[in-house]
């Protein structure tokens, strides 16, 4: 009898403490966001955006952690060797995980195994931004200008190794061409000198590029996704009119520190999709050039190994060395 009622008591402790930490998370203290790039840009808006939503629904503090440096890499490192217990996570973008490893000698942490994916958050999707001087009218036009002229268009980006970098890179490698690149300490000041006319054209978000739209300083010939935006539908992907199979997306979403309770990801990752269901956040988001995206945990693991597959190619492609 006794034998029986000791069992008992272990089973009832064996099943009430497998989800004891999604019971109890995150009531110990505030959870820290990490942003691995420098405030004001489309890490920080996502992540703020996130953290207040997080911040309701969860009834917790979420503190947004500005920590440039490094690519990016920084921040996810910090992440990486955070303790795993829910309280630390980080806003990363593509560009951390499936272009560093190839672009930096002394990667701090391994991309595939030292961090746990959570959630994809946005897509953000790259365009060509040109001045609007130049004598093209399609993405068609821009290909046959740079064939004529090899090396002599330079582009702009937020600088060496960002998404709009290899944004650049992948369409020199589809379309065939060579052009000279230009890299910036952020994509605005690269935009300021396609307006200026010193460079012809860049690779930048929506968003970003939006806010220079104007006679004589910047049009935006096409965008990088497979289907037209639903914020601009007027205006043709690189696919349909001039670079068949380009596509370039630049996402962003959440990762933790590897190790973190499965319960607590799945949390986290439910809230987030909630998150994503709200159309005043789905407002927030395209008027910012952004595209909500909503996965599972899994999936989103997927998405990042087969990133860091296509760019492993795209960086052997291009013969870009790291440094």
């Amino acid at each position: 009898m006794l034998v029986a009622r000791l069992s008992a008591a272990v089973f009832v402790i064996a099943v009430t403490a497998a989800p004891v930490a999604a019971q109890t998370y995150p009531t110990a203290r505030p959870i820290r966001m990490v942003i691995p790039a420098a405030a004001a840009g489309a890490s920080d808006i996502i992540a703020r955006v996130t953290a207040d939503h997080l911040e309701k629904t969860l009834g917790q503090r979420v503190i947004v952690d500005s920590r440039p440096g490094a690519g990016g890499n920084l921040g996810a490192d910090i992440t990486a060797k955070a303790a795993p217990d829910g309280y630390t996570l980080c806003m990363i973008q593509v560009g951390n995980v499936a272009i560093n490893p190839f672009i930096f000698k002394d990667m701090p942490f391994d991309a595939l195994t030292d961090l746990t994916p959570v959630a994809p958050v946005v897509n953000l999707t790259e365009v060509i931004a040109i001045h609007d001087n130049l004598p093209v009218k399609t993405t068609k036009e821009l290909v046959e200008l740079a064939k004529r002229e090899p090396g002599k268009l330079n582009y702009g980006s937020a600088g060496t190794g960002t998404t709009s970098h290899f944004a650049g890179v992948l369409f020199e490698l589809m379309a065939g061409v060579q052009m000279t690149h230009v890299p910036y300490r952020g994509a605005a000041p690269a935009l300021v000198d396609v307006a200026a006319g010193q460079v012809q054209l860049a690779f930048v978000g929506l968003g970003s590029a939006n806010n220079l739209v104007g006679p004589g300083r910047v049009r935006i010939l096409a965008v990088g996704n497979l289907k037209r935006l639903a914020a601009a539908p007027q205006i043709p992907t690189v696919d349909e009119s001039g670079v068949p199979g380009y596509e370039f997306i630049a996402w962003f979403g959440i990762v933790g520190p590897k190790g973190m309770p499965p319960d607590i990801v799945q949390l986290l990752n439910k809230h987030v999709g909630l998150m994503l269901d709200d159309a005043a956040v789905q407002k927030r988001f395209e008027d910012a050039g952004m595209e909500p995206l909503k996965e599972s945990t899994a999936d989103f693991e997927k998405r990042i190994r087969a990133d860091y597959a296509k760019f492993k190619k795209v960086v052997d492609a291009a013969g870009i060395k790291p440094e």
